[in-house]
């Protein structure tokens, strides 16, 4: 049996679902049409096909406790988790997957994945995937076009050319299709030879990576120099940050597919979507009578045609239709269906005013567990911490503030200086000025911890590591 080589891309950033998606966890990361995340659905997905291999991840350095913790969530071992030091887009990320592939077998069967669309047709996914096998198997770089059931204007399209002779449901591509107006679009669903674009391909590793040596070598020697200077890091491979900053960023769709003459396409008829705003999330969600898509603590009166979302607080709505609820802890987003595209323009705003609540949620995410901010002031700061059982923090210290310990629940072990200590629920102990330390779980439930900060800074960059398990800088 031929093994298919799961290649998971998860590097996006997701900005038109904020304020839910945000830098330091993107869509992909979050539970957006389930109780599991989208990148933990992309992989599970797939594991009831024989054919599949483990999955290899290319991510942002900056997820990556996330994504391994999240893996370790639904009992997979992927086969390694690169860490790209910045975004370079998906052409690079596929060569450096390719590459990694083609050490153990040249001829080894990639099949590329998106970590944030939803897939509501598993079956058919499935039988889509063994038909792009058989192409990339008589050397074709197979993509995957989506039946258009209706006429969107925010996707590109595929135009198919004639069946191919030597794979039997897959088609030569006649041509890639920008984005088009309205009315073009009607003609496309109309006329049945048009798909949508869906970002993922099945190719063999060598044929991908002959095809990028011809049309873009220097994407590909910018790829293999960032991949052979790459150094191990846990569980992870750290690509080298100096040759993958020099790599060019572009697609795969402009560097390989839209160029190359060996494109397939393989009609997928998968109730596919890629989450892309708001209202895509309406569209697949169970409604109400009055066509109201709700999570959370919601309550609606004489509202039609709404998505709610509350995540920490009750949200009522009364005699309002057509609108985009989303409720954080620290934002509140209100828009119309309608303009729910643009909000990427409110997180630009965000950045261009430098503040923070595009980057972080309250509740920040480490490796050992989460902190989240409850109060702050001058020269304080106040907040909840969770470390997991057998984690630890880093030995560390701080310049320009103090902290105070109180345990919440579960059991604290403190390093202080020299001095080692056992906490235990309500006991509290104080960290001066200047002095190294560290916090430990050594129990076997959750620790929830409140820290009260004072001094002249407070911000998250002072923070002097001594020793980290987790080889953070």
């Amino acid at each position: 049996m031929t093994i298919i080589h799961p290649v998971i891309l998860s590097g996006g950033s997701g900005t038109r679902l904020w304020p839910l998606s945000r830098a330091a966890l993107p869509k992909q990361l979050l539970p957006l049409a389930s109780d599991h995340s989208l990148l933990q659905d992309t992989v599970s997905r797939l594991a009831d096909m024989p054919e599949m291999g483990a999955p290899l991840m290319v991510c942002n350095v900056e997820h990556r406790f996330m994504i391994a913790e999240q893996m370790r969530q639904i009992d997979t071992q992927p086969r390694a988790i690169v860490l790209e030091p910045v975004g370079r887009n998906t052409a690079p990320a596929i060569a450096v997957a390719a590459l990694m592939l083609s050490r153990d077998d040249p001829d080894a069967l990639m099949l590329v994945l998106p970590a944030d669309h939803l897939i509501g047709d598993v079956a058919a996914f499935h039988a889509a995937i063994l038909t792009a096998a058989r192409a990339a198997q008589n050397g074709h770089l197979a993509t995957f076009g989506i039946v258009a059931a209706t006429p969107e204007t925010g996707y590109g399209y595929i135009r198919r050319g004639a069946p191919l002779a030597d794979s039997a449901g897959a088609h030569q591509v006649a041509a890639f299709v920008e984005k088009p107006d309205l009315s073009t679009a009607q003609q496309y669903v109309d006329s049945g030879d048009y798909f949508w674009n869906s970002g993922m391909f099945l190719f063999r590793a060598s044929d991908f990576l002959d095809e990028l040596q011809a049309l873009r070598p220097d994407i590909l020697d910018a790829s293999r120099a960032a991949l052979d200077a790459a150094t191990p890091d846990l569980d992870f491979v750290r690509l080298d940050p100096v040759a993958f900053e020099a790599c060019p960023s572009e697609s795969v769709d402009y560097a390989v597919m839209e160029k190359t003459r060996r494109a397939a396409v393989v009609p997928a008829d998968i109730a596919w979507n890629d989450i892309g705003a708001w209202t895509a999330l309406w569209d697949v969600a169970v409604k109400d009578e009055q066509g109201n898509a709700t999570r959370g603590d919601v309550m609606l009166e004489n509202a039609r045609n709404n998505f709610v979302r509350a995540e920490t607080r009750m949200v009522a709505m009364l005699g309002v239709s057509d609108l985009v609820v989303v409720e954080t802890a620290d934002v509140v987003l209100v828009a119309h269906k309608d303009q729910v595209q643009d909000v990427k323009k409110l997180v630009d705003r965000l950045k261009a005013e430098q503040r923070c609540e595009h980057l972080v949620h309250k509740q920040v995410y480490r490796p050992w567990g989460w902190y989240e901010g409850i109060d702050e002031g001058e020269r304080f700061q106040v907040k909840r911490i969770m470390v997991k059982p057998g984690e630890k923090l880093s030995l560390q210290m701080h310049h320009h503030r103090a902290e105070h310990w109180i345990v919440v629940s579960g059991t604290a072990s403190v390093t202080c200086g020299e001095e080692i200590m056992l906490l235990t629920e309500n006991q509290s102990t104080y960290i001066p000025l200047g002095t190294t330390h560290r916090l430990e779980n050594p129990g076997k439930i959750d620790l929830h911890m409140i820290e009260v900060q004072s001094g002249t800074y407070l911000g998250e960059d002072d923070i002097v590591r001594f020793e980290d398990v987790y080889q953070r800088n």
